[in-house]
């Protein structure tokens, strides 16, 4: 009768090590990474208030009945949501879990000697076995250090070792990937991104209030922004007659930083710098230059609105809102820097240069909604409660005057993107990115190797090999390693 074994329960210690295990294990690593990134794929489908509010109060409009629960799991939020952070944080206690130890056990075992002869050589996969003399068995010792073995002499053996950099490369690669983590984190707590289109001619002021677009980090505030002012006092845009694409954007700023003054070229590989803070010229276009006078002949607006390119050849959609006119006007418009028709298409840009430059419009009568206090799009006009009272086009000097007003195209500017980023974690990223392509290499091209030199009292001498992870080429070291010592080379 067989006696029954009572198997105890395990504590509160056992079992916090045994999560622990199971948490730092390269397994959950590669299941934690994955989930990182399927977790990132409704960041790329969904619309994120971070990037783009005016989309996600579209698809609250569009999808009244789902957007709630989607905010709700905080879909509109991906990357700052809880559950995405839990995943990133568990993954990098998991990497320094699981690497670390790895790595010190890796460390100690470079600095091991190595392992004793086996006694039974001939079953390794590479074996030699020929006569020779004690003066070859000293060959040996030579031929190892020539080639960078690491080497225990024994009396009547030789152990000898190489070929670590497969395994260095390895840690090295998930140490780097540590790293780069570390990189996005700082990124994201203590960095800053933000856009802003300046017209040709006026300036930007470090300021949130100038900014188009808006992010700081999870840690910070404004109070990072450096002190500063650029003037954008000309651009320069060099385009391919034949292909029409750019060749060269330039960008003539004058920086007031700290009450220092002076001239500065901004390229699309040539930013500014202030301190850890980078301005990057991003994109450009063109602004129309408009004068809007009510019915009573009073001028309601006047001056350049920025118009969002929508090909390469900068044909561009803007709006023109006029809330000061009574009744509120509004013109859905396009900009075309070089003008052309086609039967398909209408009218069309054939080149991005203002070679000849038109702006069709819409005039639309009624309330813009600018007082409901719902954000909207500067470039866009909800026309469904609007009436539409003129259809016309101008080119540079034109007016056109319908009865609720008059709307003249004075000119046009060029417009700039600046984009002003400081993201303390890009080099340890960069850093982290270099590192794991180097371990890669590494653990791809490295081999390891352990060779065995032994002579008996017959002055017999044995050679066997035995290469790590199947690692080709052992055939032909062992060859070689026979040739020397036989003193044949």
């Amino acid at each position: 009768m067989s006696k029954e074994v009572n198997i105890p329960e395990l504590g509160a210690t056992a079992s916090l090590r045994y999560l622990w295990n199971q948490l730092t294990s390269m397994r959950t690593a590669l299941i934690l990474l994955m989930m990182l990134g399927v977790a990132a794929i409704p960041g790329s489908l969904i619309p994120q208030r971070g990037q783009n509010p005016m989309a996600v109060r579209d698809f609250f409009e569009k999808h009244s009945t789902i957007a709630p629960w989607i905010d709700r799991l905080f879909g509109f939020d991906v990357y700052g949501s809880p559950w995405f952070s839990a995943i990133y944080i568990l993954l990098f206690i998991s990497l320094i879990g699981c690497v670390l130890p790895r790595s010190i056990e890796h460390y100690k075992t470079m600095r091991a000697l190595p392992p004793l002869t086996p006694k039974n050589l001939s079953r390794l996969e590479e074996h030699r076995k020929f006569a020779g003399s004690k003066k070859s068995f000293d060959r040996a010792s030579k031929w190892f250090e020539k080639n960078r073995f690491r080497v225990r002499v024994e009396k009547s053996s030789i152990s000898a070792e190489k070929g670590y950099l497969r395994e260095t490369g390895n840690l090295f690669f998930h140490l780097a990937l540590i790293l780069v983590l570390l990189g996005v984190s700082f990124g994201a707590l203590f960095g800053m991104k933000g856009e802003a289109i300046v017209n040709v001619g006026e300036r930007f002021i470090n300021v949130p209030t100038t900014y188009d677009s808006l992010t700081f980090g999870k840690l910070v505030n404004e109070k990072i922004l450096p002190n500063f002012t650029i003037s954008v006092d000309k651009f320069d845009a060099k385009y391919d007659p034949l292909t029409n694409a750019p060749k060269d954007y330039t960008a003539f700023v004058t920086v007031d930083s700290n009450g220092i003054k002076e001239k500065r070229v901004i390229k699309v590989n040539s930013p500014l710098t202030f301190g850890s803070t980078r301005v990057y010229l991003q994109a450009n276009g063109y602004s129309p230059i408009v004068t809007v006078r009510d019915s009573t002949g009073k001028v309601a607006f006047q001056g350049p609105v920025p118009f969002l390119p929508q090909d390469g050849n900068l044909r561009s959609i803007g709006a023109i809102k006029v809330p000061d006119a009574d009744p509120q006007i509004g013109f859905v418009a396009s900009f075309l820097p070089t003008f052309s028709r086609t039967p398909n298409q209408g009218g069309i840009s054939v080149f991005p240069e203002a070679l000849s430059p038109k702006l069709l419009f819409s005039a639309w009568l009624g309330d813009l909604g600018l007082d409901s206090g719902i954000p909207q799009s500067v470039y866009r006009i909800d026309t469904s409660k609007m009436k539409r009272v003129a259809l016309s086009s101008l080119t540079p000097g034109e007016s056109y005057k319908f009865p609720e007003g008059e709307i003249t195209f004075e000119g046009l500017t060029p417009w700039v993107n600046l984009q002003v980023v400081s993201d303390p974690g890009k080099d340890f990223a960069l850093v982290g990115a270099i590192v794991a392509v180097l371990g890669l290499l590494a653990s791809l091209f490295g081999r390891r190797r352990r060779i065995w030199v032994r002579i008996d009292e017959d002055k017999k001498i044995e050679v066997a090999g035995l290469a790590k992870n199947g690692a080709p080429g052992l055939a032909a070291e062992i060859a070689k390693l026979t040739e020397y010592i036989k003193g044949e080379k």
